[in-house]
């Protein structure tokens, strides 16, 4: 089923479905722009499918058992949920994994300034990015805002149509002569991207002094004031990231694919959460444990207490196992050993117009369907996860079994450059894992784009994986 262009197979049948599973997806999208609100999303999704949360439910005394289905949350920015199946749980799960954060800008902690009559907030970039990609285009501020009171405030602020939005400013062409010269990683600096977020001052009252130099950044912390009931010190305690602002779209004459921010990796991570939600385990009970892991903090290295180093995974099946078998550290370590992942994050698409990045017939190309990376890294594999041949060989069979559309790639070419995924963090477990995922174009842009046949591939797949015995 490789190397074959999904369009030209589909029947009718398979198309509306298609429609379907994208334009939920592209709702997911839209809904969640952060890791915060994907969590929020999922935990929503999994109760309207009988999920329960993990920790409350053994504190309630209930014994997991075969077809029951739990969540846990870490700081809501990660997630993991599980399916019990017939086999103890130490022989091993199936594993779909990806992760919900994506290439932004954050707020700092003191970020609110005022120069030359223009209010702005001050930056931090997350991820990789071309810094020039993030000015002139219209961005959205999300996140939430901690008060020493204990309250959470949630922001969105440039997604309605009534919503105002924000920018970060690029120089003229006219006056860019000495910038055009530049080099791309210089022509703008991490320094300069400061949202540009006010220009009307506050008009002098009791509440501005008339000597007040800073009457635009008054006026907006008035604003906030009003709508938050936010001082400017609460941004300390705020976690605010700015996004393009807008919806997923159709891109085409032909609505073939969809252009839309955070692709990288929510286009697996959603796709994953679709297979595992719709899993139909009433009628028969899997054989082993199914698992959905949606982690935080893989563009910065996963590292922290919501990435995939952190334990709270490995702490979620010590207790599933205790509730299950018994309390035993080498039984969870022969439940992590003896799973089986899919890795799931996009490849890198073949593009035309810059062809000679890539090695063509080691590339992924859109709209042939899920793309499987034996390795990924960078020039010797550094930093990789390798998969093994006899996980390939099966893995082969069950997509070929299922009908699922499927290639191989590497990416871009050997010395290049390169990038990693989560894999080799699980595989140090002593797993099977491999990369999978869907390829796209402009990762790591504001904007991205990827084939609506290969989303549609992409859940087909993580189906017939959660079903591998």
């Amino acid at each position: 089923m490789g190397r074959e262009n999904v369009w030209l197979k589909l029947e009718e049948a398979e198309k509306k479905s298609l429609e379907e599973i994208c334009e939920r997806y592209k709702k997911c999208l839209d809904e969640g722009k952060t890791e915060r609100e994907c969590v929020t999303l999922a935990v929503r999704m999994a109760k309207e499918h009988g999920y329960k949360e993990l920790y409350s439910s053994l504190e309630s005394g209930i014994k997991p058992q075969p077809g029951d289905k739990f969540y846990v949350i870490q700081m809501n920015k990660s997630i993991a949920l599980f399916q019990i199946g017939k086999k103890p749980i130490s022989e091993g799960m199936n594993i779909l994994g990806a992760h919900i954060d994506s290439p932004r800008i954050d707020v700092k902690p003191n970020p609110l300034s005022e120069k030359d009559g223009f209010a702005y907030l001050d930056t931090h970039y997350y991820g990789g990015i071309k810094k020039y990609q993030w000015t002139a285009v219209p961005l959205a501020l999300h996140g939430v805002v901690a008060k020493k009171d204990g309250a959470v405030i949630n922001v969105n602020i440039g997604e309605k149509d009534e919503d105002p939005v924000f920018v970060i400013t690029d120089l003229l062409i006219h006056l860019a002569g000495n910038q055009m010269s530049k080099k791309a990683t210089e022509v703008v600096t991490g320094e300069n991207l400061d949202l540009l977020i006010g220009n009307r001052p506050l008009e002098a009252n009791e509440e501005l002094d008339n000597e007040e130099k800073e009457a635009v950044k008054a006026n907006v912390l008035k604003l906030l004031a009003d709508k938050y009931g936010m001082e400017e010190d609460d941004f300390l305690s705020a976690e605010l990231e700015i996004v393009p602002a807008g919806k997923a779209r159709d891109l085409g004459f032909d609505r073939s694919m969809v252009l839309a921010y955070g692709q990288d990796d929510r286009i697996c991570a959603f796709t994953s959460l679709f297979a595992m939600l719709d899993y139909d385990i009433t009628t028969q009970i899997t054989e082993n444990t199914l698992c959905c892991l949606l982690v935080d903090k893989e563009e910065i290295g996963s590292v922290g207490a919501t990435g995939m180093q952190s334990r709270f995974f490995e702490n979620a099946v010590a207790e599933l196992v205790a509730a299950t078998e018994k309390d035993s550290n080498i039984l969870v370590r022969r439940a992590l050993a003896n799973s089986r992942m899919l890795s799931s994050d996009v490849s890198a698409g073949f593009d035309p117009l810059y062809a000679s990045a890539f090695e063509k017939s080691n590339a992924a190309f859109l709209s042939k369907g899920i793309s499987f990376n034996k390795y990924t890294g960078s020039r010797g594999k550094s930093g990789s996860n390798d998969a093994s041949a006899e996980y390939i060989a099966a893995l082969r069979k069950v997509m070929d079994d299922a009908g699922v559309f499927y290639q191989f790639s590497e990416l871009g070419k050997v010395d290049e450059g390169g990038g990693g995924t989560i894999a080799y963090i699980m595989g140090n477990l002593g797993m099977n894992v491999i990369d999978s995922g869907v390829a796209v174009l402009n990762m790591h842009a504001p904007f991205e784009v990827s084939s609506k046949a290969d989303i549609y591939e992409a859940v087909k797949g993580y189906k017939a994986f959660l079903a591998m015995k």
